[in-house]
């Protein structure tokens, strides 16, 4: 490493500001701090100083998505007859491709709008790029997810002034753009197709219903260790409970991701699930709904992102709440979108920041009561 830092040091003034290759000045800062710590500090002012800078921060959660990644390289080979090591690298193999095309095309575009902008470059799209593949089939063409991250990283985030920036999850809103512009590579009964050889195994075209096409079916005919364990179709990083689950602890380990809305999430499904179970509208338990579709998944991975949630305490239950209660209720009262996780964390994205305002001025009124009480 030290003689990387010395070569690194040895062409930085190239692409400093005033050297031959200036205009790339954003580009190698960001590959620079992403190999080093960066080596500025604060002047002045106020700041919350820590060890642990964005591009770690980042990396953190590209961690803790890795067991939902590798369960899903498993699971797509065994949902094509494949067993063991075969079955992994068969599923590594198909979703590689997809990584690359996210991050190639989201990344370029982001370098392309630091450059113009003469900004460093965000680090945002280091998990961006890893979520978007994970929560779509395996067998999305590689064109619509180029599309979908396109889409996502100049409308949700650059245009609005890059990371940070943004109202809604940029992974969501690339996976909604290719769900409704093309809704039959996204959802229906017909998720899994495969036609490959590999390892001198033929594997012929494969299809399944997923488990939210008929819950009720799938409940009864499938036990929930199974479905815990993500033994389904499904998208891509979406079908392991277990796996979210695992992640799920790191985050909060590592304080990165809110555990009031994580659990609001899920206590809000829960709650909408047994209200329609009372009522006789559903025949199996409403802890299904926690354990199948990509509803962990949004509740672990998606609905803590820590910019289009709520910023406070109060907001963050609130938003929790209400995302998984809407989750379950777009499931149930909507049989054409069997999968209301994606609806209703952009639906909530969209009323976070109202929440926090009035989560704000009830605080400011109780102040003003308890200030009027003390006089």
């Amino acid at each position: 490493m030290k003689g990387l830092r010395k070569y690194v040091d040895k062409i930085k003034p190239a692409f400093s500001e005033g050297g031959r290759f200036g205009f790339l000045a954003s580009t190698f800062d960001a590959f620079e701090t992403f190999l080093f710590v960066p080596n500025t500090t604060t002047a002045k002012g106020s700041h919350i100083r820590d060890c642990n800078d964005m591009k770690r921060t980042m990396i953190v959660v590209v961690g803790a998505l890795l067991p939902a990644f590798l369960f899903g390289c498993y699971n797509t080979g065994l949902q094509v007859g494949l067993h063991g090591l075969q079955a992994f690298f068969y599923g590594l193999v198909r979703i590689l491709p997809m990584v690359c095309v996210s991050y190639f095309v989201g990344l370029a575009i982001e370098f392309a709008f630091a450059q113009m902008r003469k900004h460093e470059v965000n680090e945002g799209f280091l998990v961006t790029g890893l979520l978007i593949p994970m929560i779509m089939p395996v067998s999305t063409p590689l064109w619509m997810v180029a599309l979908g991250t396109a889409f996502s990283v100049i409308f949700v985030k650059e245009v609005l002034g890059g990371t940070g920036m943004n109202v809604f999850n940029p992974a969501i809103v690339a996976r909604a753009f290719v769900f409704f512009a093309y809704t039959p590579s996204m959802s229906g009964e017909k998720v899994w197709y495969s036609d490959w050889t590999m390892m001198g195994a033929q594997v012929d075209g494969v299809s399944g219903a997923t488990a939210l096409d008929n819950l009720s079916a799938y409940a009864s005919s499938h036990s929930a260790l199974d479905a815990f364990l993500g033994f389904m179709p499904g998208s891509f990083g979406e079908t392991s409970t277990l796996a979210i689950l695992i992640g799920g602890a790191i985050l909060l380990f590592t304080g990165i991701a809110s555990w009031r809305t994580m659990v609001s999430v899920f206590v809000g499904g829960l709650a909408v699930g047994y209200l329609f179970q009372l009522c006789g509208l559903t025949d199996y338990p409403a802890w299904w709904h926690l354990i199948v579709g990509g509803f962990a998944f949004g509740a672990v991975f998606m609905a803590t992102d820590p910019v289009t949630s709520a910023q406070t305490d109060t907001g963050k239950y609130i938003v929790g709440f209400m995302t998984g209660a809407l989750a379950v209720l777009i499931r149930l009262v909507n049989p054409a979108y069997p999968e209301g996780m994606m609806l209703a964390i952009l639906f909530m994205n969209a009323l976070a920041p109202t929440v926090d305002h009035f989560v704000v001025e009830a605080s400011i009124a109780r102040r003003k009561r308890r200030a009027a009480n003390v006089k």
